[in-house]
């Protein structure tokens, strides 16, 4: 029986919406992994889990539309108050990993402003191994810090408020980065996405996408 548009117009909503597998079958060139325009009742992103104390990290991550663009609107408390969301992908398919953000207001500290977790496996323990690309408050870009036996592998993608209330694009071969900085191939699909905006930090996530090139 053929699908009817109703069903693939329900099919296509959840994909885009990382609610169900990305990159099986015919797919297009980009896949949009978040684009923040759905909310629960509080503001905090549908389809989203806080890491910890999660009173506190609803309240710091909610869901904002500003001239008619949606957007995740933070303001860190810790550096450890991640949210997450469970999305898979093909990573050799979809190596690629683009998103935007915005500072709005940064404190006078040497701690990362923000970052942005790609996990593309887990460990015997099931705990995600992640690339972490940071925005720091000072240092050169590029630089690149082992994560140890629980942390995430850091790479520095963008350094200094020059571009303060500025939407900035980034765009990173997260497969390849997965082989240089853990020397192993990653798992078929991949675990999912972590954000983390630091303490005092006031930032905007924008969309969040994967593409083949």
């Amino acid at each position: 029986m053929p699908l009817t548009s109703a069903f693939l117009i329900f099919l296509s909503f959840f994909i885009l919406n990382g609610d169900v597998a990305i990159g099986q079958g015919p797919s297009a060139a980009v896949q949009v992994l978040e684009d923040f325009t759905r909310a629960e009742p509080d503001g905090f992103p549908v389809g989203w889990q806080a890491s910890r104390n999660e009173s506190v990290t609803r309240k710091a991550y909610v869901v904002a539309r500003v001239s008619e663009q949606s957007m995740l609107r933070t303001k860190g408390v810790d550096a450890q108050m991640r949210i997450f969301k469970r999305v898979s992908w093909n990573p050799k398919e979809y190596p690629t990993v683009a998103w935007r953000w915005r500072l709005r207001a940064v404190p006078s500290t040497n701690e990362a402003w923000a970052a942005v977790f790609v996990s593309l496996d887990t460990d015997l323990l099931v705990i995600p191994v992640s690339t972490k690309y940071v925005w720091a408050s000072a240092g050169s870009v590029g630089t690149v810090k082992e994560g140890g036996l629980f942390g995430a592998a850091e790479v520095v993608i963008r350094s200094g408020s020059q571009q303060v209330g500025q939407w900035v694009e980034e765009r990173v071969n997260a497969y390849a980065d997965f082989l240089k900085v853990h020397n192993h191939e990653p798992a078929p699909t991949a675990w999912g996405i972590s954000l983390v905006t630091g303490p005092g930090v006031e930032l905007d996530f924008g969309r969040i996408a994967i593409a083949k090139q």
